[in-house]
């Protein structure tokens, strides 16, 4: 297919897939939830958060392009950090904090859900074994993460001001990351899935994608749903 054509069906995959439609997060967004259940998604969330490094790392390990591992490694220090900025794991960590975790609780996986972990290490495995170009495209649900970033912001904002601010910093960081990165990530997908069999695997991958965000709600949202 044409490359707008491609790039339209994988909008069409965070029109129809992406998590901001489950029901968990609406919930969310509208000011629903109890401290309890706040605290069980950060803690839940916290665990792809730290995934997320070793899921770029793979697809560094099998890219053989140095123009591509350039652009991309950024993204492991924006989550682990660099010596003038600690980076988006510190940031979700003092998320936790500000909620009433402990870094202790969020390091050690205290909270943790078996459904969530299945759902991130099934990610961070299909970054592995899967080729880097259509692994690179199943990222591209930062499509659709600015957007949510804000309206995310905004209810943690109006709904749950327990929450301290500063807590608040790594959404805030997220809105501007994301852009730069799926704006990277779809220049790499339209470039590199260039055959009509990559493009196609592409779509599944970012459908993938979506169904792992989506997992991660439906374990957390049935763990908490009766905490009020």
């Amino acid at each position: 297919m044409n490359r707008e054509d491609f790039v339209k069906n994988l909008r069409q995959v965070g029109v129809r897939a992406y998590h901001d439609k489950h029901p968990f997060h609406i919930a969310m967004n509208e000011g629903l939830l109890s401290h309890e259940q706040v605290r069980g998604w950060i803690a839940n969330r916290f665990y792809y958060q730290r995934n997320i490094p070793m899921k770029d790392a793979a697809i560094l390990a099998n890219c053989p392009i140095r123009e591509v591992r350039r652009l991309w490694i950024h993204r492991i220090l924006d989550h682990d950090g660099r010596e003038d900025d600690k980076g988006g794991i510190e940031a979700w960590l003092r998320l936790g904090e500000a909620a009433g975790l402990t870094r202790d609780e969020l390091l050690n996986n205290e909270e943790l859900l078996p459904g969530v972990r299945f759902a991130v290490e099934a990610y961070v495995n299909f970054a592995r074994e899967k080729p880097w170009p259509i692994a690179i495209a199943s990222s591209l649900t930062e499509l659709f993460a600015p957007d949510l970033m804000q309206a995310r912001l905004a209810a943690f904002e109006k709904f749950y001001p327990w929450i301290a601010a500063d807590g608040l910093d790594y959404f805030r960081r997220r809105i501007l990351q994301a852009r730069r990165d799926s704006d990277e990530a779809l220049a790499f997908t339209i470039q590199y899935c260039n055959t009509a069999e990559l493009q196609r695997e592409a779509v599944l991958a970012l459908e993938f994608k979506c169904d792992v965000l989506w997992t991660i709600l439906d374990s957390i949202y049935h763990a908490y749903a009766n905490s009020q």
